[in-house]
């Protein structure tokens, strides 16, 4: 018999095998809506990518850059919890080395805010524990990106897509399929060893009339060149995180935003509700408010 403070009886008791931390996330699932829709990935094939499966969604991570560049989820909105409270701490995600994860070095002692890029309570459904789970793991350095600490209408507007589409697909099973993520340029600031990016996209995609759809955004927190243009192309002063504008949200052509981002999202652009102008000053809307949102074809 081996005595219990034997070193050969430590670990996982007899007959159970050892799974490591977050081994058991199913991540994004391609078919929630009833048709494909691929997890989007840069289209080209030398840029290194990590797949990072969550609870209903899935983080593809650029190690260069030490953050996303894009995220995947799930929102099924007849089963969406809206009463998880936010008191989940930021963490390192223990499958990926924490040299290729932008950590709270970035975000300490200065004015950005670490940016849920797939919303915290996005993949919150299901049953009770699953919701739990689902809302401590968008508390992931690999889920965040720096933004502007200002909130302004864009910002508002940003934050309020998800429920705001959820509403118009309550005739179409209140389903969505949510694609996020920074749009990452060579050119963006450097700050502690990161770049800042300065726009963000999401696509939402769903079903209409039985049929796959799709919309595009971008929100832009770009530094107002018009006031200030030396110091903001010139990037920070010493030791302080770039300047950052205040957030406007545009809707644009699912195109423009594969284009963007270099990154293939699948059958997307050719769905996009959205009609394509030619003309620069028509092809980007903003959006003053939900309303001004692109919804039906024609």
């Amino acid at each position: 018999m081996i005595p219990s403070d034997s070193p050969r009886a430590a670990g996982p008791a007899a007959g159970t095998t050892f799974r490591p931390p977050l081994a058991d996330r199913a991540g994004y699932d391609e078919h929630f809506l009833g048709v494909p829709v691929p997890l989007p990935m840069p289209s080209r094939p030398e840029v290194a990518t990590v797949v990072l499966p969550y609870t209903h969604f899935t983080v593809v991570l650029r190690p260069d850059r030490r953050m996303a560049a894009a995220t995947a989820v799930c929102i099924d909105g007849r089963r969406l919890l809206d009463h998880v409270p936010r008191e989940s701490s930021w963490q390192f995600d223990p499958r990926l080395d924490r040299a290729h994860q932008a950590g709270n070095d970035l975000y300490r002692d200065n004015s950005l805010d670490k940016g849920h890029l797939v919303r915290r309570l996005d993949p919150v459904w299901g049953a009770a524990a699953e919701a739990d789970q689902a809302n401590e793991d968008t508390f992931h350095y690999t889920n965040a990106a720096p933004q502007a600490d200002v909130f302004n209408q864009g910002k508002k507007l940003w934050q309020g897509l998800e429920n705001y589409l959820l509403d118009h697909a309550a005739d179409f099973d209140r389903k969505l399929a949510v694609l996020t993520g920074p749009v990452l340029h060579d050119s963006d600031p450097p700050y502690r060893g990161v770049q800042v990016p300065l726009r963000f996209w999401k696509v939402a995609a769903f079903l209409q009339d039985g049929a796959l759809a799709a919309t595009g955004y971008v929100l832009d927190q770009s530094p107002d060149l018009t006031r200030d243009a030396e110091r903001a192309l010139a990037g920070a002063q010493a030791g302080a995180p770039p300047p950052l504008g205040a957030f406007r949200t545009f809707q644009v052509p699912v195109r423009d935003v594969a284009e963007l981002t270099s990154l293939d999202l699948g059958p997307l652009p050719d769905v996009d509700l959205m009609p394509v102008t030619l003309a620069p000053a028509e092809r980007w809307k903003r959006l003053a408010s939900h309303d001004d949102i692109v919804l039906r074809r024609g």
